[in-house]
């Protein structure tokens, strides 16, 4: 099977690198970054092109003599991308974080009888899979909670961060309005709002944070309590509501001595270089689902918990891991045929569907990132 990867970055490269390694596979990657692509070649029997993906007509160019595609660009190049792919006829799967609603795209798909799975990473992703499994098991589905995070293992002065993923889909996290589902309805909050503090047992105290994660769940499950929050170390929420709050984060120019600049740009062009991860960096990602409904006449409890670390052997970064590997795990399951429904299918509809769960579970158990079940009777 022809699988070309668009985007070579931290999540790409580890997609690639998964991919690649399988002989039931022959990869393309695609990226803007020479430099990026030469590394792989080095590491993976790869085909590698050099390429400028924010071009539509480019994009369906590269996909021709492809059999699935999986879109690992950053987010502000991903909603066109996946109309584009989905336009060439070809089915694929999607970590790009944008912002607009991908299942106004069903129809299309639906036209050019594809299969396309969006937000596919850990969360969105297997966090989405989870829910709808366990909403998939209850006859009345009445809270959901998501809490999620990539996070340094060391804590460095002064954000205590590293960016384990785009950086600019970072700051876009800080800044979405976050929606979430209240007594039945959809409602609006700033990202960063509502900081709460958790506990998990291996790792200590985190906060939680409002973020625009709940994606497709808000109209694919009927829950009247649902959100979905961001995991940080302590403190670093009010850092960022400072720098958004006094302007760094806007996006319209203004002018300085005669120039114009983006204060999200110049700001960006500071705080990269201090999130970013570097050779011997170690993270971690933790994730929480909590699912609470009826069944039978009882109230019951559905919890998923998630922590995995950095791969010292491999070199690959946890987010990487995650999300990658969810990404790889849901190609091979479109592969084997287990999934074929033409459209736009958001990842819970897979967990409707308990071998996809059970076969997505069981290939990231044999990459180490393992997902602990929690049963209770409320």
């Amino acid at each position: 099977m022809n699988i070309t990867v668009l985007g070579a970055g931290l999540v790409g490269s580890a997609i690639i690198r998964d991919l690649a390694a399988d002989r039931d596979f022959r990869v393309k990657a695609v990226d803007v970054d020479g430099e990026r692509l030469q590394r792989l070649e080095r590491q993976v029997p790869v085909q590698t092109v050099v390429a400028d993906c924010s071009r539509t007509d480019e994009v369906k160019r590269l996909v021709e003599d492809a059999d699935l595609v999986v879109n690992a660009l950053p987010g502000f190049l991903g909603f066109q991308t996946f109309r584009a792919v989905i336009e060439a006829g070809k089915s694929l799967v999607d970590i790009a974080f944008f912002p607009e609603d991908p299942l106004t795209l069903d129809e299309l798909a639906r036209e050019r009888g594809v299969v396309a799975i969006p937000d596919c990473g850990v969360a969105p992703g297997m966090s989405n899979v989870l829910v709808g499994y366990a909403a998939h098991r209850l006859e009345r589905v009445e809270k959901v909670r998501i809490y999620v995070g990539g996070l340094p293992v060391v804590r460095r002065w002064p954000y205590e961060y590293q960016a384990v993923f785009s950086p600019a889909d970072v700051i876009e996290e800080y800044t979405r309005p976050a929606r979430l589902v209240e007594h039945g309805k959809v409602v609006v909050r700033e990202a960063l709002s509502e900081v709460e503090l958790v506990d998990f047992p291996e790792i200590g105290t985190l906060e939680a944070f409002n973020t625009d994660g709940l994606r497709t769940l808000i109209h694919t499950i009927p829950a009247p309590d649902m959100r979905e929050k961001t995991l940080r170390y302590p403190g670093h929420a009010e850092k960022m509501r400072l720098l958004r709050e006094s302007g760094f984060f806007e996006t319209e120019p203004i002018e300085i001595g005669g120039i114009k600049v983006r204060p999200r740009e110049v700001n960006s062009r500071l705080l990269f270089p201090l999130w970013e991860m570097k050779e011997g960096d170690e993270d971690i990602t933790v994730m929480r689902i909590v699912v609470e409904g009826e069944q039978a006449g009882r109230r019951i409890l559905y919890r998923y918990e998630l922590l995995d670390w950095y791969d010292s052997d491999t070199g690959i970064h946890s987010m990487a891991r995650t999300t990658g590997y969810t990404a790889t795990t849901t190609v091979r399951l479109l592969a084997r045929g287990l999934y074929d429904r033409k459209g736009v299918s958001p990842p819970e509809f897979l967990g409707k569907d308990a071998r996809c769960v059970e076969f997505l579970l069981a290939g990231l158990k044999e990459k180490h990132v393992v997902y602990r079940e929690f049963v209770e009777n409320l």
